[in-house]
């Protein structure tokens, strides 16, 4: 019986899971490594979307310690991966948010304490290895910066050019007719048109002060449309962040979510994600 891998990899979003990376990872705080490594794992606790870097604690060039505050209360932002998929956690949901057994930890360090920025997951396989809170320190690869959360290996970011006629619109109104969009394919995301802003009807629109970071594409800044209530930061635009995502640098993306978006003539039907209300998570990927 043939196996539909996407099954297989929803199927473990209840358990923690971890792979290993080749590549060198250094967390800094103040500009000071605070890790070096070349043994770096990345893991996934249960039900998350985007994996953590563990290292191990004879890799940690700080010490770790008891909790110095109490807990305060970490909100947990679910979703459905898909119509059918399973429940999980959107990348809103804050490092604090355990969803394994476990222990936190403060992070001393000489230039100050971060307070349970270290999390020791109490599992054999991870034993001797704590998973660090991706915002509380800068991180590079190698020699390059890190940004919003480690890459995940099994996740992938293809664009590809288009001749189709694509046309945006909402509530009646035309935002973007364009036979030349470049069309990004995103693991397990919607297929998001990339349209060239000569093709978009930015005079309808309002630049919008929002900023969020993808990993994969860069920063992000927004337009929204004024003249629907599902029209606030509707559209974005990628900075020249990264060159792996050179092919979509300066030009225009919706949210099929909440836009009615036809290719060659046929009405696409509108996903649902996580990026479905005005309010959806950071940035328009994972």
């Amino acid at each position: 019986m043939a196996t539909k891998l996407s099954d297989v990899l929803f199927s473990t979003f209840p358990d923690l899971r971890y792979q290993p990376t080749a590549k060198r990872v250094r967390a800094l705080v103040g500009g000071r490594p605070v890790v070096d490594t070349l043994g770096a794992l990345l893991v996934w606790e249960p039900k998350r979307v985007t994996p953590l870097y563990a290292v191990s604690e004879g890799d940690l060039r700080a010490e770790l310690a008891p909790p110095g505050q109490q807990a305060g209360d970490v909100p947990e932002h679910g979703f459905r991966m898909g119509r059918e998929g399973p429940r999980a956690l959107d990348p809103r949901t804050a490092f604090g948010r355990h969803t394994a057994a476990g222990e936190e930890l403060d992070v001393v360090t000489p230039q100050g304490r971060l307070p349970r920025a270290a999390f020791r997951p109490a599992d054999p396989d991870l034993a001797g290895y704590v998973v660090l809170d991706f915002n509380a320190f800068d991180w590079l690869e190698d020699d390059e910066e890190i940004i919003g959360h480690p890459r995940d290996p099994f996740h992938r970011v293809d664009i590809r050019a288009s001749s189709l006629t694509v046309e945006v619109g909402l509530d009646g109104v035309t935002l973007a007719l364009t036979n030349g969009a470049q069309l990004l394919y995103e693991t397990m995301l919607p297929v998001r048109y990339y349209i060239p802003p000569s093709d978009v009807r930015l005079d309808l629109m309002e630049e919008s002060p929002k900023l969020t970071v993808c990993p994969y594409k860069g920063q992000a800044s927004y337009w929204s449309f004024p003249g629907s209530e599902q029209g606030r930061n509707v559209a974005w635009s990628y900075d020249r962040r990264f060159r792996d995502a050179a092919q979509i640098h300066s030009l225009v993306s919706f949210f099929n979510e909440r836009v009615d978006i036809t290719v060659d003539g046929v009405r696409q039907e509108r996903p649902v994600t996580p990026w479905s209300r005005p309010d959806g998570p950071a940035a328009p990927g994972v």
